[in-house]
């Protein structure tokens, strides 16, 4: 189990939101904090504490008028700490590799390859291509609907038709290095996580030759990182953002590594 730490931006600022009120409409949505300090701050900071594999996310999309605003600020977060951070939101196979020459370690595609809700198996091996499996992290941020969790796209406003399940999974990983999970419904909302998805994935990814799952979505408590320890099988990464005192929550950013570390 590892911590990865966060840098969301929104309209270029960084940013804590409420994941399922994004909306690409006048680039609207409800934030639980809007940080001071721009993202070459907070990468400096997880460089400063060792941590590796956290994730930068562009929030505007690239018909917003804050986009290149959000962008900027990405670049310097990679800039800061090269080699140490992901990035993702509006990445596809043409302008992916510029990323990591940028420094990002990886991107994270999601919208580039679920397109009209299914799997896009041209763009998904195009990407692969442009800059190898080992660069390359897949979201299925997901949310619930009739019993089962589907994969979200355009910035979690979109359902498409597939299943975060063991299939897809096992599908999936031959193209990637890493998955990436936010519960959208619950993602920003400090109140607790979605113990069933943590509890599915820690099953999978316990299974011999599996890749890493990184969960984000509804960790609020100390008690929360040792449920995800105990649902995940030890196996699951996971992120916190808006209940870390660095984005105004109440959970102590070196207590939380302490913590992870010692699990």
């Amino acid at each position: 189990m590892e911590f990865r730490p966060c840098i969301d931006i929104h309209n270029g600022q960084v940013k804590q939101i409420v994941g399922s009120s994004l909306e690409d409409k006048n680039d609207l949505a409800k934030e639980n904090f809007v940080a001071a300090k721009d993202a070459e701050y907070y990468a400096e900071l997880y460089q400063k504490n060792g941590i590796k594999g956290g994730h930068v996310i562009l929030l505007n999309p690239l018909s917003s008028p804050y986009y290149e605003a959000t962008r900027a600020q990405a670049i310097r977060a990679l800039d800061a700490y090269p080699g140490g951070l992901q990035i993702g939101g509006g990445i596809n196979a043409e302008n992916a590799a510029a990323y990591l020459e940028a420094g990002a370690s990886h991107v994270i595609v999601t919208s580039y390859v679920f397109q009209d809700g299914h799997i896009n198996m041209e763009h998904l091996t195009r990407i692969r291509r442009a800059v190898g499996r080992e660069h390359l992290v897949l979201d299925l941020s997901c949310r619930i609907k009739d019993g089962y969790y589907y994969i979200v796209t355009d910035r979690w406003q979109k359902f498409t038709d597939e299943k975060v399940d063991d299939s897809t999974l096992d599908m999936l990983m031959e193209y990637c290095d890493e998955f990436l999970i936010h519960a959208v419904d619950v993602e920003g909302k400090s109140q607790g996580i979605e113990q069933a998805l943590v509890r599915q994935l820690g099953e999978w990814v316990s299974n011999p030759g599996k890749i890493a799952v990184t969960y984000a979505g509804g960790v609020h408590s100390y008690e929360d990182i040792g449920l995800i320890k105990e649902l995940g099988r030890e196996t699951i990464h996971v992120t916190i953002g808006s209940a870390l005192d660095i984005f105004g929550g109440k959970l102590a950013f070196d207590e939380v590594i302490r913590r992870i570390r010692n699990n």
